[in-house]
Formats: structure tokens, sequence, C-alpha cells
């Protein structure tokens, strides 16, 4: 018979993250939510893949390769991002408060580096030998979603209630502009059509309408609504547009 612990409690969030400093105001910039809404669709979209992937088949392996190594590129972009913008700034307002995240971060580059071997492996091998090196690729990179989520949801629960204790409307202002100026357009673009699927309607036209309000010219405009179009399904661009048209 299993054995039931009857005294058994839940764990607090102190349990889980250690005590978070209590934020000074409500929250008004989520730096992590928008962005790590996109990752888990991307990341989900691709183990999907991986795990019903025929791998004898050439041109689809190909294609499924490429997505892998454009994912990468971009996961590793966001890792970039956080620890020159927001862990640099933890380490002169408290150095503890980055300790755990940059850890996390050294464990997912070394998952970068051996998912990006395994990739080149497999596009280098022939058939007969791609099903099993496929299997292989399939559970290291569940291994690493798993690990990703994580680390993620430790960042929206426990890193963003930290910087909202520390820093003034205005610093996390500083923090949101300095990663969009560090985004060049055309990645900016990959992580527009990332994100914009998976976030709620409301969220969706709040990006855009910022964006667009902080575009540098009418370009950045047709690039910002040209990766909306491109990447929501026609029923959730319709509504997009009848957002913006209200808000206008």
């Amino acid at each position: 018979m299993p054995i039931i612990n009857d005294n058994w409690l839940p764990p607090s969030c102190d349990d889980v993250f250690g005590p978070v400093p209590a934020p000074k105001r409500p929250a008004s910039f989520d730096l992590y939510g928008p962005v790590h809404k996109g990752l888990r669709l991307a990341l989900c979209g691709l183990l999907t893949r991986l795990g019903a992937q025929d791998w004898t088949d050439a041109g689809s392996t190909a294609a499924l390769l490429d997505a892998m190594r454009g994912q990468l590129e971009i996961s590793a972009a966001h890792l970039k991002h956080e620890e020159e913008h927001i862990h640099r700034l933890l380490d002169a307002r408290l150095p503890e408060g980055a300790v755990r995240p940059r850890h996390q971060h050294e464990a997912h580059a070394a998952a970068f580096a051996d998912l990006a071997l395994m990739i080149e492996t497999i596009a280098a091998a022939p058939s007969d030998e791609r099903p099993a090196l496929g299997r292989r690729l399939y559970l290291r990179f569940s291994t690493f979603v798993a690990e990703d989520f994580e680390h993620m949801a430790e960042e929206e629960q426990a890193v963003q209630p930290m910087l909202q204790a520390l820093l003034s409307d205005d610093e996390m202002r500083a923090i949101e502009a300095g990663i969009l100026a560090a985004i060049p357009p055309a990645r900016a673009q990959a992580f527009l059509r990332m994100m914009l699927p998976a976030m709620s309607p409301p969220e969706r036209a709040a990006l855009i309408a910022g964006a667009r309000a902080n575009a540098p010219d009418d370009t950045a405009v047709a690039m910002i609504e040209g990766s909306a179009m491109m990447s929501l399904a026609p029923a959730d661009w319709h509504d997009l547009q009848k957002r913006l048209d209200l808000a206008a």
C-alpha cells in the first residue's frame, strides 16, 4: 500500500525561491512574461515536432534541424539580453540576487553546445543512423525544455518582484529600452513572430500599440505590423486590428 503523509504541507514561495523583497508598488513593467510566453510556445512546438519526426525523410529533417538552429539562436540572444541588462544591474544593487540566475544561464549555455553538436551530427549522418540520433536529440532537448521552464517560472515569480522592489519606474523603463535597442531588426521580427501568438489579445494589442508608438520610422511600423499579420491566425489578426483601432 502507498504511504500517505497526512502531515505534508505544500511549500511556500519562500521555501521554493527564498525570501523576495516586497515590491514598492504594483508591477508596471513585466520584463519577463511576454517573451517567456513566446519561448514556451516555440519550445513546446519544437519538442512536439522532434517527437513526431520521420528521421529517414531528408527534406523534413533538414527543415526541422534548421528550425532548431534558429530557436537556439533566439534563446541564446534572450539569455544575453538578461545578462547584460538585468544581471549586471542586480550585481550592483543586490549581488546575491543574480547568483542563481547566472548559474542557470551557464547550464543553459552548456545545453546549447550539446544541442548544437547533436544537430550538426544528425545533419551529416546517413539516413539509417538518423533515427537513433534523433531520439537522443529529442530526449536531450526535452531535458533542456524542462530546465528552461523551471528557470523562466523562477524569473517571473522571484526575480521580477525583486526588480520591482529595487528599481524605480524610470530604471525599469531603461532596462526595457536597453533590451529593445540591442535587438537588430531581423531578430526583432523573429521575436515578435514567436511572442504574439502566445499572448492574450489584450497583451498583444498593448505590445503592438507600444511598439508602433516608439517606432523610429514608417519602415519599422510596417515591420511590426507585418510580423503580427504573418504570425497570427486570421481571426487573431482581425481581433488585433479592431483593438488597435479602438485604442487609436
